[in-house]
């Protein structure tokens, strides 16, 4: 008996405590700002050290740095942006402001230039000593040395007591300091020239290696020479100033000295060094302050006496009233013989004399107009800095050739080649308003030396590049469907696919247009061979006689595996070398599962499994110098994390993101297929709660956009999102969530929707935790045009948010996309809305198609987003839809965001239509009460101060 009853206390005592353990909370939107995601994902040349930064939505970043075993660890918080040396000596970094200060200070609504400001940070790998560099504007590093140069906020009072910067280069200014860094996107020297800053600061240079620095003043530009032995850079002297010289210098960091090579008041731009840090070139203007225009002249420095001008208007062959542009950019050829350089006509002056209120202000829109007037418009001020290529051999003193024009402005040239690729599409422009892109262009080869132009294909749409070893012309035939080389050196013309007997283009294409092509991995070394995808596969083929081995040995289409390549080689290499090991990131295309496969060039057989998970792998970084890979791995459930490797038979974790995570219901992601009325086999996404429990029965939201069960493994974090649906808040909070697949009949968009999105839904209704009376349906743009039409079809649907949606296809057909001034034809025509004809064509599709000739039919509530800045879908499309069923008394809101675009950009605007979001569902599906919004409106004499969120009792 006493046994019984310990035993039973034992029993109730275990389920007291099972019991009592606190139930997981449901997310709610307070949960979005500290939701983390890894950003700068960095392994050091060497292998041994790994940064990576652990970023908040909305808060203060953390900078992770430590070793490749995880034992050695540094933390610097809120440093959001890095950088490693080529040594892997260090890690520069940039620390941002707390964001409690950025936001008071916006609060505030102080001046740019009071508001908080970066610091810069550095510190050597192993170390914890980190050096700090307040009020920084901007960084770089050289590519191959331990050399950093930083920009910081000048002192307030510098036209007093300043030193000038290097008005006497012999013993220039100096002051202490230390470190280097950049600002978010700042990279290494050596490439494009830096933006020139709109104010001067101090410019300090530091070699991280001897200690060694310099700080210039007045600095407004530089750069770093990739071997970090030089650095270039421009001094604007203050205003009155008669101590500081205006000009561009350049600063011997060994002999610490810095030479004045041009002076003069002006503006300098585009500063470069050629690979070998021998030459320097530039771009100035040094025209008088009042000149009606200011032309630019290029100039060019070798280390001896001066910087000379090399090419201006009226100069040598620059083009008759042209002359060299300040908005191009100059750069070396890879070997430094050449120094390429953007020309530009002169711009006419303005006529000061036209008095502002006495001119119409008007546009005139032209039928034989290449673009459409908004197009014109929208690209007005890049069309006013365009420039075009031209070339020039300075070290020989040779005159400029004139490589690209107005009729051919698009060139493509390789790294050291006698040969540029030039592209034209003049004559084709017009078109591309109904036909799309990518336009229909002739192809040229230019010869580099003497500007002379051989034409080498016809006008086609297809895609051209050049191969890295310079020796062809390689491109895809959209109307042919095949890859073509044209061989420079013998001039022949190559239809290397013809044989293969699978598909280049796209075998699922179901838009009325020609299917774009898999694409092209990389070239082997010499161009021996070019390796290009199919959709399982890759093949390697040569590129003269279009001799074909599968690479991938055929494994790809055997096992549905989709195989693509990932770069691992060292950057500077455009190629895959002998005997180098290809490695490849794989999608099983029938259970969603990812993973990494391996093959050395030159080798028979299938390619080496590494790993194949239920599981989302990125694409993997390598290091340098050394087998060691970084990659970040996660799923529906896991919050992707760094992981480390050299072999894949063991890893190490690096990170740990998200761990609040676990105190929240959070769900599940399966799998489910089904096959709809025509016979057709779909696949989709059902998610489920964490705490699903299949005796209960769930209100369902069905959520889509074209196809989306190849991200079943992706992570999903709660975020306000742009529009799209927040499937992680409304799955933690009891919803299941399902998204479809959808694939299309040329000509029925809208009932090829109600085919795979409708009978997906019913198969899932089977089931009896399917709420079969409360499902739900969302979708944005593509989706929302789908939400609209699907209710005009039958009363499944409980309730309907439909963003940015077109009601009115005929209407649309003829309308402006406004982000970029052009036509809507296209779409329909040949794109994503999928008629495929004209409207005159076929009038009976466009109406068939639109949900307003339909809306008698609706009786669903729908909620519409249509914001009046949309760029994408006209705003008059969701006012159409609101009105016609306001006429018709159907149960309908719209959602208005002011200034906003397609998709929300402010985050405020994000926060505020998550909850209008889950207040509509939950009245609709779970019969929760309605907000005031909903029920009665906000009206306008309320805007600011009252947003309806609280709920009618």
């Amino acid at each position: 008996m006493r046994k019984t009853l310990l035993l039973t206390a034992l029993v109730i005592s275990t389920t007291l405590a099972f019991a009592q353990k606190p139930a997981k909370k449901p997310l709610d939107h307070t949960v979005y700002d500290t939701w983390q995601s890894l950003t700068n994902n960095q392994v050091s040349d060497d292998g041994k050290w790994v940064v990576y930064v652990v970023k908040p939505q909305e808060w203060d970043a953390n900078l992770v740095i430590t070793d490749a075993k995880n034992t050695t660890k540094l933390e610097v918080p809120r440093a959001d942006t890095v950088r490693l040396t080529s040594d892997s000596k260090y890690a520069i970094f940039l620390i941002r402001p707390f964001y409690k200060d950025t936001r008071m200070a916006k609060i505030k609504k102080k001046a740019a230039a009071d508001m908080p400001k970066d610091s810069l940070g550095y510190v050597a790998m192993g170390s914890s000593d980190i050096t700090k560099i307040p009020s920084i504007k901007s960084f770089k590093i050289a590519e191959k040395a331990s050399v950093i140069a930083y920009l910081a906020n000048a002192p307030v009072d510098t036209t007093k007591k300043a030193t000038p910067g290097a008005s006497t280069p012999a013993a220039p200014a100096g002051r202490g300091g230390g470190g280097g860094g950049g600002r978010r996107g700042g990279g290494a020297a050596g490439g494009a020239a830096a933006p020139a800053a709109t104010d001067g600061g101090d410019m300090t240079v530091k070699d991280l290696i001897s200690g060694k620095q310099h700080t210039y003043n007045f600095v407004t530009d530089y750069q770093i020479s990739k071997n970090g032995k030089f650095v270039l850079f421009v001094v604007t002297a203050p205003a009155r100033s008669k101590t500081v010289t205006t000009g561009v210098y350049v600063y011997d960091v060994v002999k610490d000295t810095a030479n004045v090579i041009s002076t003069g008041k002006g503006t300098y731009r585009s500063l470069t060094f050629d690979d070998a840090g021998t030459q320097v070139a530039f771009t100035a203007e040094k025209n008088p302050e009042k000149a009606p225009v200011k032309p630019y002249k290029l100039y060019y420095y070798n280390f001896t006496d001066s910087a000379k001008v090399i090419a201006a208007a009226d100069m040598g062959a620059m083009p008759a009233k042209w002359a060299v542009s300040g908005d191009g950019r100059a750069y070396f050829s890879k070997n430094g013989s050449k120094l390429f350089f953007a020309t530009a006509p002169i711009p006419k002056p303005i006529d000061t004399t036209i008095v502002d209120f006495e001119v119409a202000k008007l546009d005139i829109w032209n039928y034989k107009d290449d673009y459409l007037q908004p197009q014109q418009l929208f690209s007005l001020q890049r069309d006013l800095r365009r420039s075009y290529l031209a070339v020039i051999e300075p070290a020989k003193g040779s005159d400029m050739i004139q490589l690209a024009d107005k009729n051919m402005p698009d060139l493509v040239i390789p790294e050291n080649a006698r040969y540029a690729l030039g592209l034209s599409d003049t004559g084709a422009r017009v078109q591309t308003q109904w036909e799309g892109g990518p336009t229909t262009k002739q192809a040229f080869l230019i010869d580099i030396n003497t500007g002379e132009r051989k034409l080498i294909s016809a006008k086609m749409r297809a895609n051209y590049s050049v191969s890295p070893g310079d020796k062809y012309i390689f491109w895809f035939d959209f109307k042919g469907q095949n890859w073509y080389t044209y061989n420079i050196a013998t001039q022949v013309t190559t239809n290397i696919t013809k044989g293969i007997p699978v598909k280049f283009g796209d075998e699922l294409n179901d838009v009325p247009d020609d299917p774009a092509q898999y694409g092209s991995v990389t070239w082997t070394e010499n161009d021996q061979a070019v390796l290009i995808y199919d959709r399982y596969d890759i093949w390697s083929i040569d590129p003269a006689t279009g001799k074909a081995t599968n690479f991938t040995n055929g494994l790809g289409r055997r096992e549905k595996l989709i195989m693509r390549y990932v770069p691992t080689n060292d950057p500077e290499k455009r190629y895959i070398s002998p005997k180098q090991t290809v490695w490849m990131r794989v999608q099983n295309e029938e259970n969603k599962q990812w993973g990494y496969y391996t093959k050395v060039i030159g080798t028979a057989g299938d390619p080496q499994k590494m790993v194949m998970a239920p599981i989302e792998y990125s694409a993997i970084t390598k290091s340098k110098n050394s087998d060691t890979y970084i990659y970040t791995k996660g799923s529906y459930e896991l919050s992707p994390d760094l992981y480390i490797t050299d072999n894949f038979k063991k890893e190490t974790k690096l990170s740990a993101t998200n761990p609040q995570q676990a105190n929240y219901n959070w769900g599940t992601a399966e799998l489910v297929k089904w096959t709809t009325p025509k016979d057709h086999s779909s696949k989709g996404i059902l998610y489920k709660p964490e705490n699903f429990d299949p005796a209960k029965k769930y209100p369902m939201i069905v959520y889509f956009y074209e196809k989306l069960s190849e991200g079943l493994y992706t992570y999903n974090p709660p975020a306000p999102t742009p529009s799209r649906l927040n499937i992680p808040y409304f799955v933690s909070n009891g919803y299941l969530v399902f998204a479809p697949d959808i694939s299309y009949e040329k000509g029925y968009p809208g009932p090829s929707a109600v085919e795979y999105i409708n009978s997906g839904v019913e198969a899932l209704k089977k089931n009896p935790w399917v709420d079969g009376a409360h499902i739900g349906i969302q979708g944005q743009s593509w989706g929302g045009y789908q939400v609209a039409y699907l209710v005009t079809v039958n009363n499944m649907y409980a309730a309907a948010w439909a963003g940015a949606p077109v009601a009115n296809m005929t209407s649309a057909y003829g309308g402006i996309r406004w982000e970029s001034g052009v036509s809507r034809e296209f779409q329909y025509e040949k794109t994503q809305s999928r008629i495929g004809a004209t409207l005159w064509e076929r009038p009976d599709l466009y109406m068939l198609n639109s949900p307003l000739f339909h809306l008698p039919n609706v009786h669903t509530p729908l909620m519409i987003m249509s914001n009046d800045a949309d760029g994408a879908v006209p705003w008059y499309q969701g006012i159409e839809l609101f009105s016609a069923m306001r006429r018709l008394n159907k149960p309908v809101w719209l959602l208005q965001y002011n200034g906003e675009a397609h998709n929300l950009v402010l985050r405020q605007n994000r926060k505020d239509i998550q909850i209008r979001e889950q207040q509509y569902f939950d009245h609709f599906l779970k019969g929760a009460p309605m907000p005031v919004w909903l029920d009665r409106g906000v009206p306008a004499v309320d805007k600011g101060k009252d947003w309806g969120f609280e709920l009618v009792k």
